[in-house]
């Protein structure tokens, strides 16, 4: 990837043209031109290199959970945090314009965005062929010309490679929503007065008895909500874990900055992945 001008304008996601990374990246920066990535590496590699501004992550689904790989990755990350987005997750079932529900017999997606829809298929009579992404699946339709072969994909997937919505809407859960987190090189330099504040964080505490527990209680009787904490094994080992937190609140909040100060004591790690606004979706769920 080679830095340019107009790279301030560049937003990158991972996954191909048509992807819900893509939809979300249209959907909170439609001035903005959206970079496809191989990866997520190469997702946080355009923005450590200045090729692109953003970058649109996937953190969490509320039918599949956490997005395990990007956890992995942030650790090793130098970018921050300064916005999130919830998508619904609203699929489609494409096929080219000359098939229909009765030509149809396979259809090839993400094999969560099959699980996702799994009811639905098994009541067509449809047999689901796993593939390595959504867009990619429509894409491939969009090539194959096979009346009888269909994708489980966004409607800009099927906008984007020609496909027809053979059926809209087919995931078996109406909650069907992914959390994306959107980073950058720098803090968010200037949060709102008025609003909820996200912080989101790591931490990895000490290997001592109730190191977890007291940590927690920091939070607690400095009246901090914690809206998230996931925990992952370090390099396999059983021993070692790491943490991933959401709280309300900014570090400069009274309550937080002494949260925070418990916690610095009783862990090896601790850093700050960025502050920044919370959704509207969050605040209307509340």
């Amino acid at each position: 990837m080679q830095k340019s001008p107009e790279s301030k304008n560049i937003i990158a996601f991972q996954g191909e043209p048509g992807a819900y990374s893509n939809l979300a990246c249209r959907t909170v920066f439609p001035d903005m031109t959206a970079l496809p990535c191989h990866s997520f590496e190469d997702v946080f590699a355009a923005v450590e290199e200045g090729c692109a501004r953003y970058a649109m992550i996937p953190i969490e689904n509320s039918v599949a959970g956490r997005v395990a790989a990007i956890h992995h990755l942030i650790p090793h990350s130098s970018l921050h945090i300064i916005g999130e987005h919830f998508q619904r997750i609203n699929h489609h079932l494409l096929a080219i314009p000359e098939a229909s529900m009765d030509s149809l017999k396979v259809v090839r997606s993400h094999e969560q965005a099959l699980g996702q829809c799994r009811k639905n298929l098994l009541g067509w009579g449809l047999e689901p062929d796993v593939y390595s992404d959504t867009a990619g699946a429509a894409k491939l339709v969009s090539e194959l010309r096979d009346p009888a072969i269909g994708a489980i994909a966004s409607s800009l997937a099927g906008e984007i490679y020609g496909l027809q919505s053979l059926k809209k809407d087919i995931e078996d859960a109406d909650h069907n929503t992914t959390r994306f987190v959107i980073f950058a090189r720098d803090p968010l330099a200037d949060l709102p007065n008025t609003g909820t504040t996200v912080t989101s964080f790591i931490f990895q505490v000490r290997n001592v008895p109730a190191a977890l527990y007291k940590v927690m209680g920091g939070f607690a009787t400095n009246g901090v909500n914690m809206t998230k904490l996931e925990s992952y094994q370090l390099n396999g080992a059983f021993v070692a874990t790491l943490f991933y937190a959401d709280i309300e609140g900014h570090p400069d909040d009274a309550g937080v900055k002494h949260a925070f100060e418990e916690l610095a004591f009783f862990t090896h790690e601790f850093r700050i992945l960025g502050s920044y606004p919370a959704a509207q979706y969050r605040l209307d769920r509340k």
